[in-house]
């Protein structure tokens, strides 16, 4: 019998609509293990989520069987039900999001990065995080539609 194999490592990253700071930091812990329970039932195994106020961070392993949009739908769809009854009724993400392919090799330190998302945002906003993982990543933007 034939197989289909496959393992792509995924660093997600969106924020919230308008970049407004909801996640706060005592309910942030919830609303990351909420999306990585939401990643696991739909057989993406997590590494790590994490996040600041304005947005998250998730790295983990792609499904076989689901494209990366169907994935990351589903994720923010699930997640904002939840985080409206949990953390404020107004709480909507982006429409848009970054994604990143991890090579297995460095898996700790995008792992650390996520980590240490509160030292980063002491002296760079989001916008500024993102602009620079789009830039070493090599992916051309428009500002227009970046951030909504």
């Amino acid at each position: 019998m034939p197989q289909s194999l496959s393992r792509v490592l995924i660093h997600l990253v969106f924020s919230t609509k308008n970049r407004a700071p909801m996640i706060r930091e005592d309910r942030s812990e919830r609303l990351f293990a909420y999306l990585a329970g939401t990643l696991k039932g739909m057989d993406c195994p997590v590494v790590t989520v994490g996040g600041f106020s304005d947005h998250a961070h998730l790295l983990f392993v792609q499904a076989r069987t689901r494209s990366l949009s169907e994935i990351v739908e589903e994720l923010k769809k699930e997640s904002s039900k939840w985080a409206k009854k949990n953390i404020h009724a107004r709480f909507y993400w982006q429409s848009g999001y970054a994604a990143f392919s991890v090579s297995p090799s460095n898996v700790d330190k995008v792992k650390s990065y996520i980590a240490d998302q509160a030292k980063h945002h002491k002296v760079m906003t989001f916008q500024d995080e993102l602009r620079k993982l789009l830039r070493r990543h090599g992916i051309e933007w428009d500002e227009r539609y970046v951030w909504d």
